[in-house]
């Protein structure tokens, strides 16, 4: 395991939120976040929890939460600020990535 200092990011409201989660499961090292093939554009953001980290993971600390990251991934999610965003009766985690060159019309992936 590698703890980085700098990288993924999380706001308040999301360490807040990935912090209940947590307790209401009774386990888990923290929040991964990766990426993965899909989509018009080329990625889509994949959130869960991190059970267990890896050699092959970094770990960034954030408000007193893990987020678990595959070195891998770094190159597309270097710079990410993760944030929590309650909107009316949907609540969904949102994504600042600074990599992002384009979007798809529907949002649900990007291009780096």
């Amino acid at each position: 395991m590698e703890i980085a200092m700098d990288g993924v990011s999380l706001t308040t409201a999301a360490a807040e939120q990935v912090r209940r989660q947590l307790e209401r499961r009774g386990h888990g090292a923290g929040l991964r976040v990766g990426v993965k093939e899909s989509g018009c554009s080329g990625f889509a953001y994949r959130v869960d929890f991190a059970d267990e980290v890896g050699p092959q993971d970094l770990v960034f600390q954030c408000h007193g939460v893990q987020v678990v990251v595959a070195k891998d991934h770094l190159p597309v999610l270097a710079g990410v600020e993760v944030d929590f965003v309650r909107q009316g009766l949907n609540e969904s985690f949102k994504f600042r990535n600074p990599n992002v060159k384009d979007e798809c019309g529907c949002g649900e992936s990007f291009t780096v």
